[in-house]
């Protein structure tokens, strides 16, 4: 029986390929150790982004490749992860527990960047993060009814100082939604909206939390400003359909990101394709591969592509999202890749920030 050697053992882990990283788990540096004992071998290893999925059958097929080798009799494989925290700059309030804030954004609305935002947070959370969302539409919060909060839920408070976020799903969720009625319009100016957005923000016990995705208005005014301003966003996902027109506006969304120096992790185009579903036939309503010349342009990425299905919108409505519905279903899988690639570009670094500059908000 011959020896088993390290290099043995490290041949036999490059034998897999990491889908989302995109290369070998050697290569990716997440060989924490090897320990042999004649014909018996031990590895950990350990990833940089949320990865309970490869504790069974990644860990498995590495344990079978291990004793497969001459010489071994016995594997075990370990596979763990960690996230680390991530900004874009170093000015700005930080949010005690929190490690990453993701802004998901649009250009304009109509596109599908709620539903995406919901589904993005579950899958994290499917995968072992721990997930908060904060719906910062002020004027059209609609996270509540997509988490089926029921109408009237009032967040805990402690101490009448600070917010306890609300659980729905296995996330923590705070919106203007649960602080007024369905029937209460927010009539406010920008200023206002601002300032309520970061009272939000600053007064909710937000906990540990590995990733804090926030559910932006659409456009580039007041409350991205905002946010750019006075914290450190650790990366934005732009959210647009392949039509023209949301395309034109996904430009100026990842041109604003770019001018505050925050990364733009990647894209996600939703309604890329209709499905019949009574002949299977498939149409590109809104034109096809409209994203991945945005992100082509942009030097990104298109993080997930996203059909037009009356399922997403059913599931949203009747406040289970496709992830928390099914998460081994057809689409809710196209989530969940999604959002490995999201946590992936943000352990990479995402696209290189640009230097914060000032910005200067009046209440004209």
């Amino acid at each position: 029986m011959s020896q088993l050697t390290q290099s043995q053992v490290e041949t036999a882990l490059a034998s897999y390929t990491d889908p989302y990283l995109e290369t070998d788990l050697i290569s990716a540096g997440a060989l924490r150790s090897v320990q042999i004992e004649g014909a018996r071998v031990d590895v950990e290893l350990e990833l940089d982004y949320p990865s309970e999925f490869l504790k069974g059958g990644v860990a498995q097929l590495l344990q079978t490749a291990l004793e497969n080798i001459d010489g071994c009799e016995q594997a075990t494989v370990n596979i763990g992860w960690h996230v680390d925290a991530h900004k874009s700059h170093d000015g700005g309030e930080a949010l005690a527990g929190v490690k990453n804030i993701v802004a998901v954004a649009s250009g304009k609305g109509g596109v599908g960047k709620s539903t995406t935002t919901v589904n993005l947070a579950l899958a994290l959370a499917k995968d072992g993060a721990k997930v908060g969302l904060l719906d910062a539409d002020i004027y059209g919060p609609s996270q509540g009814i997509m988490l089926g909060v029921a109408d009237g839920t009032r967040p805990e408070t402690i101490e009448g100082k600070w917010f306890v976020p609300v659980e729905a799903h296995g996330l923590k969720t705070m919106s203007m939604a649960y602080l007024v009625t369905e029937q209460t319009p927010m009539v406010w100016r920008g200023p206002m909206v601002a300032g309520a957005l970061t009272q939000i923000l600053n007064q909710t016990q937000w906990g540990e939390l590995d990733y804090l995705l926030i559910d932006m208005p659409p456009g580039t005014g007041d409350i991205q400003l905002t946010l750019s301003q006075k914290y450190p966003i650790a990366g934005s996902v732009i959210v647009t359909t392949p039509q023209d027109i949301a395309l034109a506006d996904a430009k100026k969304g990842v041109e604003m990101f770019r001018k505050v120096g925050i990364p733009v992790l990647g894209m996600i185009e939703n309604m890329s394709m209709h499905i019949c579903s009574n002949c299977g036939h498939a149409e590109h309503i809104f034109g096809e591969h409209g994203a991945d010349r945005l992100a082509e342009t942009y030097n990104t990425r298109v993080l997930g592509s996203l059909p037009l299905a009356k399922y997403i919108r059913e599931q949203a409505d009747a406040g289970t999202p496709v992830v928390a519905a099914d998460d081994c279903s057809e689409v809710a899988m196209m989530y969940r890749h999604a959002a490995r690639r999201l946590a992936v570009a943000l352990a990479r670094g995402g696209e290189a920030a640009s230097d914060m500059p000032e910005i200067e908000i009046s209440d004209d």
